[in-house]
């Protein structure tokens, strides 16, 4: 049996009714080495092996993090003084100045936001059931009104208003029906949006706030379309040529008019439906709509936190949102431990429509590197184009990359922070550097790029106390 994936539209136009998807997937249509090694590990794999494949997997993902059931107070806090009110200033916590002079050295009330929002995913981590043999497996535990009670996260002045469920797009061999029912797993719950409704946190964060949290990869499911790394076009919107013109507008990787592109599998879990259910872009759309209508006249802003997959979705549901919801002054990204999503084009829409993305990024976590690779991280002009050939020594390199569907661009603002700079994370093991834990451990404790970590900043504070006694004292 071969491994088939659900046919989708190919891209078109950007100009789309609001009520229509703003981006679709397309058929690739010369087979990659990916895909053909994944149509081959589908095809000799026996259940069982697939099932021993699925479960190492998760260990990476979820180690330590997913299946706690520990309180909130086990998770890292704000260690500093209680976040002030944002009042006036909330939109530069938000970004909106793209986080300038708060990140080096880290703001102690962004600090305190970007922990705030990692609890929220944590509980999406916490209420998803990871138990394979629960007829309800990668389904939500608890109702709407418990979720954050439930999870260890009371008190936070938000009220969950809509649960969120992905769908994978790839279709199965015959002999997965013999298979156990979670390796056949193809729509699960992923997040929820929550509103704000507590007068006092509304005051405080100078807005209503609407968070949207993603945990990472659970299904099987989900880690095949992890694997479908190369890249797809997005409809454009600067674009009214036909499929044709789109795919020579992308004739150059560097190209800002390249027409936008993104990792297939994470497209696919976006924009998949199945049968009558609504697709993940539908969900959040559809919600975003009737919130705006349910609080006229009031200052909104919405907030996308994600870890690991869930960061890549939030990226690409940033994107969506701003391109199908013009009137949303502001949508923020906090992007916990997030494998690259896109190329440069993409990069270039995300930063022309103003959407606002912090990339916290530990450099011990290898899923910060994936996929693909990037080249000319840092512009996008036709100088820089030029020093990469004659570095490099020649087109020929140049035409190599752009004739491949491998090349990304990191997005945003990077927090930059590494588990090897801490004295009470070093060492430890290439999965527990990638753990949401691990993340919110590091942001509790970094103080700036000179100076890492708290507990180094202690010791420096107190060995300059020292000395200067000494010389008070001769």
């Amino acid at each position: 049996m071969k491994l088939s994936f659900k046919p989708v539209q190919p891209c078109t136009s950007f100009k789309q009714t609001p009520q229509q998807p703003t981006f679709q997937c397309i058929t690739i249509t010369q087979p990659n080495r990916l895909t053909r090694n994944l149509n081959l590990t589908m095809q000799t794999l026996s259940p069982k092996n697939l099932e021993n494949l699925f479960l190492g997997w998760n260990v990476v993902e979820r180690s330590g993090n997913l299946a706690s059931t520990s309180s909130a107070l086990s998770m890292p806090s704000f260690s500093g003084q209680c976040p002030k009110e944002l009042g006036k200033n909330w939109m530069d916590y938000q970004g909106i100045k793209n986080w300038e002079g708060l990140l080096d050295p880290l703001n102690d009330n962004l600090r305190g936001e970007i922990i705030r929002y990692g609890h929220f995913v944590e509980a999406a981590y916490r209420a998803c059931n990871f138990d394979p043999s629960s007829p309800s497996y990668a389904m939500c535990k608890y109702s709407k009104k418990k979720l954050l009670q439930f999870s260890g996260f009371s008190g936070t002045g938000y009220r969950v208003s809509k649960y969120l469920k992905a769908t994978s797009g790839i279709q199965l061999p015959s002999w997965v029906d013999k298979a156990p029912n979670w390796m056949a797993k193809q729509s699960s719950w992923i997040g929820y949006v929550a509103i704000c409704h507590d007068q006092r946190e509304i005051t405080r964060l100078g807005r209503r706030d609407v968070v949207i949290a993603l945990r990472g990869t659970a299904t099987c499911l989900e880690w095949l379309e992890n694997l479908r790394a190369t890249l797809t076009p997005l409809s454009n919107n600067n674009n009214n040529n036909n499929n044709n013109n789109s795919n020579k507008c992308c004739s150059s990787i560097y190209s800002v008019n390249c027409c936008p592109m993104v990792e297939s599998g994470f497209l696919s879990l976006y924009t998949s439906k199945m049968g009558t259910r609504h697709s993940l872009q539908d969900m959040v759309k559809e919600e975003i709509a009737r919130i705006i209508k349910a609080y006229p006249g009031e200052t909104l802003s919405f907030t996308i936190a994600g870890h690991s997959l869930g960061a890549a979705l939030a990226t690409l549901m940033a994107y969506d949102i701003k391109q199908a919801l013009e009137e949303i002054p502001l949508v923020t990204v906090i992007s916990f431990g997030g494998p690259r999503v896109g190329n440069h084009s993409f990069r270039h829409h995300l930063d022309k429509q103003g959407t606002k993305i912090l990339r916290i990024v530990n450099s011990d976590d290898l899923i910060t590197k994936v996929p693909g690779f990037v080249i000319d991280n840092n512009t996008n002009n036709n100088n820089n184009n030029d020093n990469f050939t004659n570095k490099k020594g020649g087109h020929w390199i140049q035409k190599l990359v752009e004739d491949t569907q491998w090349v990304y661009a990191d997005v945003g603002c990077e927090l930059r922070l590494s588990s090897s700079d801490s004295p009470y994370l070093n060492g430890i093991n290439i999965a527990a550097c990638h753990e949401l834990k691990t993340y919110l451990q590091l942001v509790n404790g970094f103080v700036s790029s000179n100076c890492p970590v708290r507990a180094t900043a202690k010791k420096m504070m107190q060995k300059a106390n020292y000395v200067k006694s000494n010389r008070n004292d001769d």
